[in-house]
């Protein structure tokens, strides 16, 4: 169905202009082209098609607009033309002439000519009536330079190229040619932004520059060639795939960290907890914590798998806690939380930091939360980095609810639910017997059994529950359930389906299936619950034939891609939400099995039967093992078509005959496998005929097909789930336009085109059109009865998610601005992620097509083609991509044989037509092929017009001439011991092949080299070769002089194709090189530069082609060059190299390097350095600076890369090659001269991209011309200001006001009234561990603000278009506020924050910075002016032997390129201090040698890898530098995983031979060597030499004396003197006091400095710091100088290559030994823990519960008694004594406990040292919070006490108690009420009553008791001077508690207490036993004497 609009002419315009049409139907536009400069006539002569999905309704409105085409302005409407196309839906065909109308409907004179025509459905595709629409000649010349128009929205390319139809296609250009920019345009009636120039659209740009015949820009230049030629530029081909391995089912490494620190609120009496983390199946313990339900654990647990990423993910993480554990007993169960490994890594930073798991106990699943354990993990990939937020004290309260762990969008209260998957059966299964004993069996007892006896298994969050065995049965049924119980949504993603074969050794897998559980649900507010059919699955594996040892059994299992179906299987699956409170749920989650209702067979959707068509068009590049033997190609669907192994045939069900059906009559019916079926067809032809190869060349053969090309057609029966896979299809297609759209900007990014921004204008419309066109298209088939309900929700949530993509794109394209292009690309990444999630289909329905290579009837290699991309519609856009069109397959080896280097080499190339579609569509099966062929049918054809054809012979060819311009390749992989390659490149095209010439010994080879290949004939008509010509593939091998050529990567390029009729010249010829991207596997390996033209060679033969100058390089022989119009043009260059020297050389062939020298080439020129004659002594070179002229390209992207090479020059003039390094882009060294007009504030200008702005306007009051930028704040306090002017060369003034210390202090004295509890830090007190503290805390808060302001910052985006002088002045403030937003943001808010501020004050301390990472990353690498390269050597590694590229280092070359175009601009050579010698190279320090005092401060470790078998480490320090190795073995911290080691370390250097610092972190052992837990390296030279001054990190404020003392044993002032003389800048100036000028910038600030006596002094070094803290601003020179600071760098351990082990913090102070020698060391020893003692006075308990009945009178009563302990310290607890019979619940105790313990003030925690266990060497150092615990209990005497409630308090942060105990409620501790909170070190002492509280039976808190109580703080000093007894003993003993005396009467008087309990309550019954014991008593008396006294009767006595 489709609409056609041929707009003829328009007539009668007023005027001569540019006119352009515009045609509108269904809100979808095209374009016409421009006519330009038309008078009254406007030829248009186009055509416009519009595919249409639904039948056009006779009230439908065609528009047709006319405008004036403006190339500045917006575009002029001259009219508009609608019509109703109620004639047309009528007659399908209408002419007319009519007038136009204006904008207010009046009409006006203008007429046009259109003709429409409507082609209706009539449920078969009809083909077109070409005659109607061929035009004359002119039209078809057109049709070469008029713009495309069909590619401006989606899916309006024809399925069959009508020649009509204008089309401009330019194949294979620069990807923008082939891409056809900016798609779809904004539509010309809106009026231009404001913030785009409005000048010429790109592709009017491009147009016009074909029309003016002049050849494009060479920067139309591409790198993402593989893009362009993956672009369909045709109808007839599809893409090729250019990747080559399955990346899937490799192993990696991977670690999963899972540090526990505590558990909170955890249900049961006081309990004994230990938690066990279990990853997979390896489980580990924490230690047990005892009687206590939080306990503190803060243990750290590392796993390291080997394993795939499938397998990976699928692995549960499982954490739970176990009550009183021990060797004996295995504890039970409290609760547990599990989720999967890829719900963490899918987490952003692959973690969940500081999260609470909820436990739950899954064998009571009506009971609720079991309590919380909070924990972080993460999962950590090869390569990955893991941002850990830092480690500092953690004082904020938890807030558990908020921080649950658990990933985004789940709710917090997680229901249970069932999970029911339904098996009903499976059909297709393979046998997995050996005939054999079959065969005996059939022999001797004639019955014939299916050989396998299938069972199905399900696993699902680390539950497995299996179906019931089937025996012998390839089509089992089972209708069975299996049912699992989770909680829901579950945290494990995929639930795996796997049939089984059950056998009496093994059972092994058949074939498996994963379904995603969040593809089957939605958790919007529109969602649905998990749903799955019934539906088929299709599991595909290793090829059917049996075995007994299968090599790709691991495909069965579900790891990589399978190579042949193995099996369907029908399922269902239903979650339901359990009521949790209903009495009848059985309540344990133990899988069950269960039969289930079976459905009928029509469910899953009608059979029909399909139709599989292909033609094999060309078979190439045959791997030579292959060659010898005949080959045959099969095509299977199913087991359909398998010849080989496809045993158990499916039944081929019999369509129901009905009265109408015509021509299904059954003829014949015979079994044999060439089977007639209904209606005369043929049986399946599934093979091609066995056919030898010939060869090709010496890797490679190919089959001589010529013009016979063999066909295979497959007829199969399957549920017609077509709709599925149409939808699938659609969406498909908008994400493959969105995908080719954002590589298309991002290569214009890259490349620096203009206008990125507009291409992303376009690519958004076209996705918020596509996205639109899905909802017309998916609406229908909604009544299909085989919908199940998944079809229906996933339609519908489909459609939501589209719409609302369709609307965010709409307003995204608005957003899109020049400066915002990245940020927003990163969000239309994200759309075509989901647009493919979304695609994918659950619930399958036609299997894939496999094609296999057989060679000698074995398997041989496979390529697999999903279905859905083969299937035919008469919708386009529903149409498969690769339907009906010539698809380019490379066949694969199957499984692990096709890993790695046996997976890179191509085992044939297939050029293969493929058609899928239903039986009764298949009219048009053969419709895309090549035209110009005749049907060959099979001989017994009956003479059926619809028989399809067993081959097709050409009739047509075409003679070409193709040139390969092979010009230079790049960064290639280095294949060779040498660290380089010999490469050479051999180019495929249909069955010929070519090579380049071997060039030696590099990487980056210019062949220069054109390769003409001859007589290529190529089948079908002459155009649609032109659109569509096959592609060339082009290897990059390795000469070796041994053995054959190692392969090193693949590319594929399309040619352009000239015809005989068309002339040789621009736009289109001579072609352009572009950069095609090499492949190695999945891996990239480098780029080709070259440009492909194929010639068709006339009749004339080749006289017409261009001449071919022949070879004109007389020392090249026979090659010829590529010719001048295609090789780029040159210009001269001067490559300018500064040699400073080579460092850590390895030894080369077992000598060591002693007189290097290096050797730079690049483009055939070069230079060398100096040889250095004594390596050892000193590896620097002696001439600094040498240079060479060379000709490069002037278009800087086809530069040729640098190649360094450094070589050892040894006796007798030989020569070894050390290493070398390529430089693959030398634009980072093209130097561009300063442009004079801007204002230079260099860095800022560099800054001023992508910056910023956070600065608010000033204040008016102002003189205009200034702008005020808020600085930052030096110290809290103080305001700063700058004032900035806009000339570079007028003053600049930047005040820095600062409020002096006195009046601070008088401020402080005064104590204003917002701030209560601000106490002024008291300087003796601080200590440098304040200052770091303080700067963590600072960090955080910054951090959590850039969070928070990430969102603000787009919102200013938006408004933020103003330009001008505004916008130049943003500029600065942008690069400055980057700056600020990078330094500290200190505590005092600034105006803007004010609301926030109240929260916590924090003391006024001197802050450093601390950065998160390594300090190199912050500054660029330090190499501001000295580069560092690393010389490489030896092959690269693949995936497999794990050699990284850190592995290849051989060593590093220091140094520096200056490129550029001579001569230079006069001016230059003129600026100030220019050396000629040194070139460009100014101001560079000297290179000898230099003796540095290094000083190296290590802080602290973080998170390190344990060492040891308990899942500790014993760490300890160990610095290398040169000769000097440190040890600090002595002082190994024991038992840490966080070791504080706070040391600081000196060592004497000489640069530039010891350079390379190296601080690890070893695990001491007692016996054996210490290992090495990781380690990280600085280089110290390039700190040193850097402009960033690195060396002694500058401080925030100077003093000279107490924690923030000046480090540096210069001054500010010195410094800053120095700096001005290097830099050769004006000053720096003092005075008068307080200012200081430098350059043209002003600083000012105090003007005075205390001393230790508090004296003052005049000083300026306050006022030279903040010139070096703002020495950015300074114009030239200026750049950041390092702060004092403390990085964090990762350590790394070689033996695990890219897994961080631990983080370490440190900083390295250097000091030149020629300069005054700095002062002592900074101390930063950990701080020592402060000795204290807390005195606790148990007074009294009130309303505690009664446990105990009396044993007498049944009255309740509780003997009481109190432990308390300090947490943690358990062994260390105390109890009071017991207060018996309580009957009111009141205790009186009036007991002492004493608690001495040592405390860290700073961390807030408690430090213990104890021995782990009686085996440990020694004393582990354990930090826990302070915390105290009080329990109430009742003794028993014989029994074990009860635990009665307890409470627990922070010492920090605690509940005042209440008054009285009436007052003290259970809220208190809950924290439901505010109640004011103490700390007892502030208040020291605190008495009051608090409540006790326990859990019951429903798991809520319920009140216990109360206790009064006395917390008295004394440090150790105190103590001892004021010493007190423990309990009630003396020194200030207590006095005894007055107890009621019924407590002891038991003791006094028992008789009395008897009568007095006994007697009167139980006086009757007492009475009533009394007398029963006399009747019994009787009784028995009676019984005794009865038988004597018979026996005496009877003998009468």
């Amino acid at each position: 169905m489709a609409l056609l609009v041929h707009l003829k002419t328009v007539l009668e315009l007023r005027g001569r202009g540019d006119r352009i049409a515009k045609v509108t139907f269904r809100g979808r536009s095209f374009y016409s082209r421009v006519l330009e400069n038309c008078e009254d006539v406007a030829n248009f002569d186009e055509t416009f098609r519009w595919p249409v999905a639904s039948s056009i309704n006779s009230n439908e409105l065609l528009e047709i607009q006319i405008f004036n085409y403006s190339k500045v302005f917006s575009n002029k409407l001259i009219g508009t033309f609608r019509m109703v196309l109620q004639k047309v839906v009528e007659e399908n065909h209408v002419e007319v002439t009519d007038t136009l109308i204006d904008d207010n409907n009046a009409i006006i004179k203008t007429s046009l000519c259109v003709e429409v025509r409507y082609q209706a459905t009539d449920g078969t595709v009809g083909s077109w009536d070409d005659g109607d629409f061929l035009g004359d000649e002119s039209l078809q010349e057109e049709e070469k330079d008029s713009q495309e128009t069909d590619g401006l929205l989606p899916g309006s390319r024809t399925s069959s190229q009508l020649p009509g139809e204008k089309s401009f296609r330019r194949a294979g250009r620069s990807v923008f040619s082939a891409m056809k920019l900016g798609k779809s345009r904004p539509h010309k009636e809106e009026p231009q932004r404001q913030d785009e120039p409005a000048v010429l659209e790109m592709e009017d740009l491009d147009r016009l520059a074909i029309r003016l015949g002049g050849g494009l820009d060479p920067d139309t230049l591409s790198l993402a060639s593989v893009t362009a030629l993956t672009t369909n530029v045709s109808n007839k081909r599809s893409k090729p795939d250019i990747k080559m391995e399955p990346s899937a089912g490799r192993p990696m490494d991977y670690q999963v960290s899972i540090t526990v620190i505590e558990a909170r609120q955890l249900v049961g009496l006081n309990m004994d907890p230990v938690v066990c983390v279990e990853v997979g199946d390896d489980k580990k313990y924490t230690s047990m914590k005892e009687s206590t339900n939080c306990p503190y654990y803060n243990e750290y647990f590392v796993f390291d798998f080997h394993v795939s990423p499938d397998v990976m993910f699928d692995k549960i993480i499982k954490i739970s806690v176990i009550h009183s554990k021990n060797l004996l007993r295995s504890g039970t169960l409290v609760g547990s939380f599990k989720m999967d490994v890829g719900t963490v890594y899918s987490q952003p930073e692959h973690q969940f930091h500081h999260k609470w798991a909820v436990l739950s106990d899954p064998d009571d699943i009506s009971a609720g939360l079991k309590g919380y354990v909070k924990c972080d993990v993460a999962v950590v990939g090869k390569g990955d980095n893991i941002k850990t937020p830092h480690k500092a004290n953690e004082t904020d309260e938890d807030d558990i609810e908020g921080n649950l762990l658990l990933p985004e969008g789940v709710p917090p209260e997680r229901q249970w639910a069932r999970f029911y998957v339904k098996i009903y059966r499976a059909e297709g299964l393979p046998r997995m017997n050996t005939s054999l004993m079959a065969n005996v069996k059939k022999a001797f007892i004639g019955e014939n059994k299916d050989l396998v006896d299938p069972y199905v298994q399900v696993f699902f969050a680390g539950q497995k529950g299996k179906t019931s065995v089937q025996k012998s049965s390839y089509e089992p049924l089972w209708n069975e359930q299996v049912v699992f119980t989770d909680l829901f949504p579950p945290l494990c993603k995929r639930m795996k389906v796997q049939i089984r074969d059950s056998d009496k050794v093994n059972d092994v897998a058949i074939g498996t299936h994963f379904i995603d559980l969040r593809k089957i649900s939605n958790d919007g507010d529109k969602g649905f619950l998990p749903t799955l059919g019934p539906a088929w699955v299709n599991m595909y594996g290793s090829t059917r034939n049996y075995t007994l040892l299968d090599e790709h059994q691991d495909l069965n299992e579900g790891l990589g891609e399978g190579v042949s179906f193995r099996a369907r299987l029908m399922l269902g699956l239903a979650v339901e939400i359990l009521d949790t409170s209903n009495p009848e749920l059985t309540s344990s989650a133990e899988v069950q099995v269960e039969q289930t209702t079976p459905v009928p067979e029509s469910c899953t959707g009608k059979m029909e039967e399909f139709f599989l068509f292909g033609a094999f068009l060309e078979a190439s590049m045959i791997d030579r093992k292959n060659g010898d033997k005949p080959v045959t190609f099969e095509v299977t669907i199913g087991n359909y078509g398998n010849e080989v192994d496809g045993l158990s045939r499916p039944q081929r069900p019999r369509p129901q005959k009905e009265a109408g059906d015509e021509e299904e009559v059954d003829l014949i019916q015979n079994s044999s496998d060439d089977e007639t079926d209904e209606g005369g067809d043929l049986a399946s032809v599934s093979s091609t005929p066995p056919m030898r190869p010939q060869i090709t060349d010496r890797n490679y053969f190919h089959l001589p097909y010529l013009e016979c090309k063999p066909c295979v057609y497959i007829k199969s029966w399957w549920p017609d789930q077509r709709r599925r896979l149409y939808n699938a299809n659609i969406m498909d297609r908008i994400a493959d336009k969105l995908e080719e759209g954002l590589n298309d900007v991002q290569e214009m990014i890259k490349t620096e085109k203009s206008y990125p921004e507009r291409r992303l204008r376009g690519v958004l419309e076209e996705l918020s059109c596509g996205c639109h066109r899905f909802f017309s298209l998916a609406d229908k088939d909604q009544g299909h009865s085989s919908r199940t309900r998944l079809d229906r929700e996933r339609l519908k949530s489909c459609m939501r998610e589209l719409e609302s993509m369709g609307q965010q794109a709409k307003t995204l394209r608005a957003q899109v601005k020049r400066h915002t292009v990245r940020d927003k690309l990163r969000l239309c990444q994200n759309f075509l992620q989901k647009l493919r999630f979304l695609a994918d289909e659950p619930q399958h329905s036609i299997p894939d097509v496999f094609i296999w290579m057989m060679s000698n009837n074995k398997r041989v290699a496979y390529a697999r083609v999903p279905s859905k991309d083969l299937l035919f519609s008469i919708v386009e856009e529903e149409l498969g991509k690769d339907c009906a069109k010539v698809k380019t397959l490379f066949l694969k080896l199957p499984g692990k044989r096709g890993f790695g280097s046996a997976g890179w080499t191509v085992q044939a190339k297939l050029e293969l037509y493929l058609w899928l579609g239903l039986s009764k569509q298949r009219k048009d099966f053969l419709c895309g092929l090549p035209c110009g062929f005749e049907e060959v049918k099979a001989a017994q054809g009956l003479g059926l017009h619809s028989f399809p054809p067993i081959s097709l012979v050409y009739t047509k060819k075409q003679a070409f001439q193709l040139r390969a311009h092979m010009y230079q390749a790049r960064s290639l992989f280095a294949a060779d011991s040498s660290g380089l390659s010999d490469p050479f490149a051999r180019v495929f095209f249909i069955n010929q092949s070519q090579c380049t010439e071997v060039l030696n010994e590099t990487l980056c080879p210019t062949w220069d080299q054109m390769l003409v290949f001859d007589n290529l004939e190529l089948y079908g008509e002459a155009h649609e070769l032109r659109n569509d010509p096959p592609i060339i593939v082009i290897e990059i091998y390795d000469q070796d002089s041994m053995g054959k050529a190692d392969f090193m990567g693949r590319t594929f390029a399309k040619p352009v194709v000239k015809m005989a009729d068309e002339a040789y010249c621009p736009p289109r010829f001579p072609p352009q090189l572009e950069y095609y991207q090499i492949y190695r596997g999945n891996a990239t390996a480098g780029d080709l530069l070259a440009a492909f033209e194929l010639l068709q060679i006339g009749p004339a033969g080749k006289a017409d082609l261009p001449p071919i100058n022949g070879p004109v390089d007389v020392d090249r022989g026979p090659i010829m060059p590529v010719p001048v119009g295609i090789r780029p043009v040159l210009s001269k260059y001067r490559v300018e190299v500064l040699f400073w020297g080579l460092r850590d050389l390895k030894r080369v062939n077992l000598a060591q390097v002693d007189r290097p020298r290096v050797d730079i080439e690049c483009a055939g020129k070069g230079v060398q350095s100096s040889l250095i004659h004594n390596y050892k002594k000193n590896p620097n070179f002696n001439t600094l600076v040498k240079w060479f002229e060379v000709d490069l390209p002037e278009n800087e992207l086809l530069h040729p890369p640098l190649n360094i090479r450094v070589v050892d020059c040894r006796a007798f003039g030989r020569y070894t090659l050390v290493g070398s390094h390529a430089v693959s882009s030398l634009r980072r060294f093209i130097y561009r001269p300063p442009d004079r007009l801007a204002p230079s504030w260099n860095t800022t200008v560099r800054l001023l991209r992508g910056c910023r702005v956070l600065c608010n306007g000033g204040p008016s009051s102002h003189p205009a011309g200034e702008v005020v930028v808020n600085m930052e704040p030096e110290v809290p306090v103080r305001k700063l200001e700058t004032m900035v002017k806009l000339e570079a060369t007028s003053d600049a003034v930047v005040k820095v006001d600062v409020a002096d210390e006195e009046e601070k202090k008088k401020k402080k004295k005064k104590g204003s009234s917002e701030e209560p509890e601000e106490e002024e830090p008291d300087e003796s007190m601080l200590d440098w561990w304040s200052k770091y503290f303080a700067s963590i805390d600072t960090m955080k808060e910054q951090l959590r603000q850039q969070e928070d302001s990430g969102i603000d910052l787009e919102e200013k985006e938006k408004m933020d278009n103003t330009e001008g002088l505004k916008g130049l002045m943003k500029g600065k403030e942008k690069a400055k506020a980057a700056k600020e937003e990078k330094k500290k943001r200190t505590q005092n808010p600034g105006p803007g924050q004010g609301s926030k501020a109240p929260e916590k004050k924090k003391p006024k301390i001197d802050e450093l910075k601390v950065y998160p990472k390594e300090l190199e990353s912050e500054f660029d690498n330090f190499e501001d002016w000295l580069h560092t390269f690393n010389l490489l050597r030896g092959k690269t590694g693949d995936d497999e032997d794990g050699s990284s590229e850190e592995e290849r280092i051989v060593g590093r070359f220091k140094g520096s390129l200056c490129v550029y175009k001579v001569p230079l601009p006069e001016d230059v050579s003129r600026e100030a201090g220019y050396d000629p010698t040194d070139g460009m190279f100014q101001g560079i320090p000297s290179n000898e040698p230099i003796n540095v005092l290094v000083r190296v401060y290590v802080v602290r470790a973080t998170d390190l890898h344990p060492a040891d078998i308990n899942g500790k480490a014993d760490p300890y320090i160990a610095i290398r530098l040169g000769k000097t190795d440190i040890r600090d073995k002595e002082n190994y911290i024991s038992k840490q995983l966080n070791p504080v080691f706070g040391k600081s370390f000196d060592i004497e250097a000489s640069f530039p031979m010891e350079s390379m610092l190296t601080v690890a972190v070893y695990d001491w052992d007692l016996v054996g060597t210490d290992d090495l837990i990781g380690e990280t390296k600085i280089d110290l030279e390039n700190r040193f030499y850097s402009k960033h001054r690195a060396t002694c990190g500058i401080a925030q404020t100077y003093s000279i004396h107490g924690y923030n003392i000046w480090r540096d044993p210069m001054k500010p002032s010195q410094i800053l003197t120095r700096l001005c003389k290097e830099g050769k800048v004006d000053g720096p100036h003092f005075g008068p006091p307080g200012r200081v000028k430098v350059s043209n910038r002003v600083f000012t600030g105090p003007s005075e400095i205390e001393d230790e006596n508090g004296q003052r002094k005049p000083t300026e070094e306050h006022v030279a710091l903040s010139a070096l803290r703002h020495w950015e601003d300074i114009p030239r020179v200026g750049c950041r100088l390092v702060p004092e600071h403390v990085e964090t760098r990762p350590l790394l351990n070689p033996d695990k290559p890219g897994i961080e082990q631990g983080r370490l913090e440190l900083w390295v102070d250097m000091f030149p030994m020629d300069m005054p020698a700095p002062g002592t060391p900074l101390d930063i020893s950990p701080r020592k823990p402060k000795k204290y003692e807390l005195r606790v006075i148990v007074w009294n308990t009130d309303e505690v519960v009664l446990e105990d009945d009396d044993f007498f009178t049944g009255e309740k009563s509780s003997d009481i008694f109190v432990r308390g302990w300090l947490k943690g310290q358990q062994e260390d607890k105390q109890d009071t004594d017991v207060h018996y019979h309580s009957l009111t619940g009141e205790g009186n105790f009036n007991w002492r406990y004493l608690f001495p313990f040592d405390y860290l003030a700073a961390e807030e925690k408690i430090v213990i040292s104890k021995k782990e266990s009686m085996f440990s060497w020694d004393e582990t150092e354990y930090k826990i919070p302070a915390r105290l615990t009080l329990q109430i209990w009742d003794a028993d005497h014989f029994s074990a006490d009860d635990f009665l409630g307890a409470i627990e308090l922070d010492l920090n942060r605690f509940p005042r108690g209440a008054k009285t105990a009436k007052q003290c409620t259970m809220e208190m501790a809950t924290g439901e009420v505010d109640v004011p909170l103490v700390s007892i070190f502030k208040q020291k002492r605190v008495k009051g009553w608090w409540p006790l509280l326990a859990r019951n039976e429903n798991d809520e808190f319920e009140l216990t008791g109360k206790v009064e109580a006395e917390l008295h703080l004394l440090t150790a000093e105190e103590a001892e001077k004021n010493p007190v007894g423990l309990a009630r003993n003396e020194p200030d003993p207590l006095e005894k508690p007055n107890r009621p005396d019924t407590s002891f009467i038991w003791f006094l008087n028992p008789l009395k207490s008897a009568r007095y309990f006994l007697w009167r309550t139980y006086r009757w019954l007492l009475l009533k036993l009394l007398l029963l014991a006399l009747l019994l008593l009787l009784l028995a008396l009676f019984l005794y004497s009865v038988p004597g006294y018979l026996v005496k009767k009877i003998l009468g006595a």
